[in-house]
């Protein structure tokens, strides 16, 4: 892919970053556990937003560090090619990776409702309607961001590892 490309490509993926930055972080600011829980004590509610406030948390954390890095990236004299698809990868494997497979599951994404039109993310419990919507509203940008990244699943590791071997 070309320097220009790589460069719009690191400019696009940073303002999906900054949106669901923007999202992420005041409903992190404004619900801990109290709030939605709406005070049930029961341990499977309340192991089911501890999770889910942790992986938000790591959600954010890691879009937070992508954008610096993206930004790092774009802000440099000279466009260094290698960092930007080490900066793109990064956000495909923390970001995009721990959207669509949080480690505590109280979500996850069903692919066989992705082409009906319906949510395709299911929720291990029903939510509260604020938890709902933040994950429906982030998912679209995380979505964006797998479909543009795509590349950096696979080909990347491959490509750099095949410059590995022909350096050897």
């Amino acid at each position: 892919m070309s320097a220009a490309n790589i460069q719009k490509l690191c400019e696009a993926t940073r303002e999906k970053l900054i949106s669901s930055i923007a999202t992420l972080e005041p409903f992190l600011n404004e619900n801990a556990l109290p709030e939605l829980t709406n005070d049930q004590q029961d341990e499977e509610t309340i192991l089911f937003y501890k999770g889910f406030l942790s992986e938000l948390r790591h959600l954010l954390v890691f879009s937070e560090v992508s954008y610096e890095k993206l930004g790092i990236v774009l802000r440099r004299a000279n466009f260094d090619i290698e960092f930007a698809e080490k900066a793109l990868y990064n956000v495909y494997h923390h970001c995009v990776n721990n959207f669509f497979y949080p480690k505590n599951e109280s979500y996850s994404e069903d692919g066989r409702y992705a082409y009906t039109g319906q949510d395709a993310i299911r929720f291990r419990m029903k939510p509260v309607q604020a938890a709902h919507d933040l994950i429906m509203d982030i998912t679209k940008v995380y979505e964006e961001l797998r479909d543009d990244l795509v590349y950096y699943e696979s080909d990347y590791l491959t490509e750099r590892r095949m410059q590995v071997k022909s350096r050897v």
